[in-house]
């Protein structure tokens, strides 16, 4: 059985029973064949119907969603219902994509030899889909890797994360409430390392979805059968410059949030904060004084701005890094711990570049600020790591803008804005060690459909 726990205060919520290897057998058998039956795939308009279903159903349990998830993820409250609601909008993107994305015709006559032709591709599904999800987005990461499966006709097997299941299992049960037939969404539940690596490396999956450490995912990519395709998000060490002409008070608050926003928990999280030396303590003492006021406890409450981390060997392991950074000198404002799962903000005020605060994701409530002299120097330093998600540059002059978002490495530079700024309809990448192909709805969709052309000679 996997126990599911509150990530605030470890107190008891449910337990589900586990998938054993005969279980995956049959589901990953059952999958397979309703691909294979190709007389049996669902009709878009009936996809369409169920997605609309599924909208309505999460819409008249919005509240009851967002409160598992806080429960479970340990995700304040208020962030929670804006995780269902952009969950809602989710399902409505993947109709769009029913309604958006098709073939195109391939031109002939081109040549004598391509002569009396027409020709033009058309999408089919790819085939099975396993996803593997991560905890800190428990309902709306499940949404990113179902929906686009039911919306291109794809059985999808998805195993949630062992921490986090409860917001998966009620989604799938809803994705049945809205009318989809058996057998084609289905959920894997275990905390087996092997089983869950079967269903990836499994010869009859087609695409391999991944949400979460890098370590894992290039592991299991390493591993997939032949044929198979796959799209990693891993996650980064998130750069945002400040020049030198910004209104300090104007940016505080949205760097605040892209920083301490689910305690860090997120992979495009504001981890690294580049001020230019002009406005260096000026910055700092209005950022600090901000991180300082918000109001850190149990994520069900309605005021509860930053939660806990998702385990209590989470909160050791941050805490480790920042102490690491402490012993050798570097100024600490705020930090401290208020309880087995729950770490106080805290801001690290140029630490060693070398160390783990400054190049490793902390996945934490930390954000590192350094000085820099010159535009180029604090580049850079945002590129001088594997990592490469997001970044952001806050400037009022439109040509150091330019120059940042044309010269930083990611796959995203927000300007005057916070690294963590997401929509779901947007493509949502990492580069290098930060992942490998495109999420967000649309662009999953096209991910987990095949071409094909068709020729007609007249």
């Amino acid at each position: 059985m996997i126990k599911v726990v509150q990530a605030f205060d470890r107190e008891f919520i449910d337990e589900l029973p586990e998938d054993d290897a005969a279980s995956l057998e049959a589901k990953l058998q059952l999958a397979h064949t309703r691909f294979k039956d190709r007389k049996g795939w669902l009709a878009p308009y009936r996809r369409a119907e169920i997605l609309s279903n599924l909208a309505e159903l999460m819409r008249g349990r919005h509240e009851a969603l967002a409160l598992q998830i806080s429960r479970e993820g340990g995700k304040p409250l208020m962030d929670a219902r804006v995780e269902v609601s952009r969950a809602i909008d989710g399902v409505h993107c993947a109709i769009d994509v029913l309604r958006s994305q098709a073939g195109h015709e391939i031109p002939m006559s081109l040549t004598a030899a391509s002569a009396r032709r027409r020709a033009w591709t058309i999408s089919e599904p790819i085939g099975v889909v396993a996803g593997v999800s991560a905890f800190n987005h428990p309902l709306n990461l499940i949404v990113h890797q179902v929906a686009p499966a039911i919306a291109t006709g794809c059985p999808i097997i998805i195993k949630p994360a062992t921490m986090t299941p409860l917001s998966c299992v009620e989604f799938v049960r809803m994705v049945h409430e809205a009318g989809m037939p058996d057998g084609w969404v289905q959920t894997l539940l275990t905390t087996d390392r092997a089983l869950a690596e079967a269903l990836v490396v499994d010869p009859r999956v087609a695409f391999f979805s991944f949400i979460g450490s890098a370590r894992v995912g290039w592991s299991l990519r390493s591993k997939l059968a032949p044929g198979t395709r796959c799209a990693l998000e891993h996650g980064g060490v998130a750069p945002a410059i400040i020049n030198q002409d910004v209104d300090v008070d104007a940016i505080v608050e949205p760097l605040v949030k892209g920083g301490y926003y689910h305690a860090g928990q997120v992979c495009v999280s504001v981890q690294r904060i580049y001020v230019h030396a002009d406005i260096m303590e000026s910055f700092v003492e209005r950022f600090t004084k901000q991180v300082a006021k918000l109001n850190v406890g149990d994520p069900t409450s309605p005021t509860t701005e930053v939660g806990p981390l998702i385990t209590p060997a989470e909160a050791d392991r941050v805490e480790s890094w920042i102490n690491e950074a402490l012993a050798v000198g570097t100024r600490l404002s705020g930090g401290g711990r208020l309880s087995n799962t729950t770490l106080m903000p805290s801001v690290l005020i140029d630490p060693p570049r070398d160390s783990k605060v400054a190049t490793m994701e902390a996945f934490g409530p930390l954000t590192c600020v350094f000085p820099f002299q010159t535009l180029d120097e604090a580049i850079a330093q945002a590129n001088s790591l594997p990592f490469a998600f997001q970044s952001s540059i806050f400037t009022r002059d439109l040509a150091h803008a330019l120059h940042a978002a044309e010269r930083l490495d990611a796959s995203a530079v927000m300007i005057n804005d916070h690294t963590a700024f997401r929509t779901d309809w947007m493509p949502f990448a990492g580069r290098h060690a930060s992942g490998y192909g495109v999420g967000g709805i649309p662009y999953t969709a096209h991910e987990m459909t095949a071409s094909k052309m068709i020729v007609f000679k007249y």
